[in-house]
């Protein structure tokens, strides 16, 4: 059975595509973040799939110890070139295009860590650690670190596309969780209003009033934050953003006619804030969202680059600029992090900007 769109959404859709900078934005967006939710096959420091003596092994998923090759190690390392002669005698592996994890460290670079980027080095200088230098099967694309290591000798791409994934996840997740719980709050106080507005706008204004970041500064002192630790907090104070916005809208709606003939045929009152009154909020809620999530992903940056996000050793963008600070003499960290927020934030407000003139009733076609 086919899929009717209504023409109200035809009509949203084509002036969402009408604003070509935030359209192009949007997939844009979409192939990075897709890039960044397939990161093991893309960069890491396992194989994607190896045949060995006709046994199917995936170590992506699955941690094989190292016996399993002649080894005695408790898991193998697919880097080590005694394993990978072993393995090519014996079957074959397929390697992403990236060999290297957030987390792996280039033991043999060219020059000490941080070391430059690949295109600033002679192949024979990027080569010089393969006993055949540039004619060594080795040296391939995936060995090379394309845009330098960081200061632990650990593989910037990388770090990048695993940091990208985990800011637009956070930014993601929270701007959803807040949004229901502000949209939830919005809704209440704009539809009682009376007592029950004028309590919970004096709750708001002091719980908004409560710095986050020095509770996040005292709460490091005694654990070390994590995702969802970080993400925890971040809901606490971030549900308010919008719920003015939709209190507005409850207030401004609740006396209409339709409102109150459905009070009359006797629907509840909590029918009546979700079938009715509900998807008028939502459509101004929706043109924020990207905002927020360009917020949290700052938030998120801000938090690494000062030292109190993510656990040490995670994959951060906040934490690359933070080295490129540290190491002035290595000016691709500074740079290469400061691109990739500046283009990702880029994105999400061009696309915010479409959305907010595809929501617009009083939008025209060009």
């Amino acid at each position: 059975m086919a899929m009717r769109i209504s023409p109200l959404n035809k009509r949203r859709w084509q002036l969402f595509r009408q604003n070509r900078r935030g359209f192009v934005s949007f997939w844009l967006f979409m192939v990075l973040f897709l890039i960044s939710i397939f990161a093991p096959f893309i960069a890491n420091d396992r194989p994607i799939l190896v045949s060995y003596k006709g046994e199917w092994l995936y170590p992506t998923f699955v941690d094989y110890p190292e016996a399993k090759f002649g080894g005695f190690l408790a898991r193998t390392d697919f880097r080590d070139p005694v394993n990978q002669e072993e393995i090519e005698a014996n079957g074959w592996m397929v390697w992403p295009p990236i060999r290297y994890s957030y987390n792996t460290v280039n033991n043999e670079l060219p020059r000490p860590a941080p070391s430059p980027p690949a295109f600033e080095l002679t192949r024979e200088q990027a080569c010089a650690k393969y006993p055949q230098g540039v004619n060594d099967p080795n040296c391939v694309f995936g060995n090379l670190n394309w845009l330098g290591t960081d200061d632990q000798g650990r593989d910037v791409v990388a770090r990048l596309i695993y940091g990208f994934r985990i800011s637009v996840a956070f930014g993601l997740i929270l701007t959803v969780i807040s949004s229901l719980i502000g949209m939830a709050a919005g809704a209440v106080q704009g539809y009682f209003g009376g007592w029950t507005d004028l309590l919970f706008q004096r709750f708001i204004e002091i719980w908004t009033s409560m710095p986050s970041l020095y509770l996040l500064i005292i709460l490091a002192a005694f654990i070390t934050p994590t995702f969802w630790i970080l993400l925890f907090i971040q809901i606490l104070f971030s549900w308010t953003s919008i719920v003015g916005l939709v209190r507005a809208e409850f207030l401004r709606a609740r006396n209409f006619e339709y409102v109150r003939a459905a009070r009359a045929l006797g629907l509840s009152d909590a029918r009546i804030m979700f079938k009715h009154l509900l998807p008028n909020a939502v459509v101004s809620t929706i043109t924020f969202m990207p905002f927020i999530v360009a917020g949290s992903v700052t938030v998120l940056t801000s938090l690494d680059f000062l030292g109190f996000g993510l656990p040490p050793g995670s994959p951060s963008l906040g934490e690359l600029i933070a080295q490129g600070k540290n190491n002035l003499q290595a000016p691709w960290l500074a740079i290469t992090g400061f691109l990739v927020v500046s283009i990702m934030l880029s994105l999400l407000v061009f696309i915010g900007e479409a959305v907010r003139d595809s929501l617009d009733p009083r939008k025209t076609f060009a």
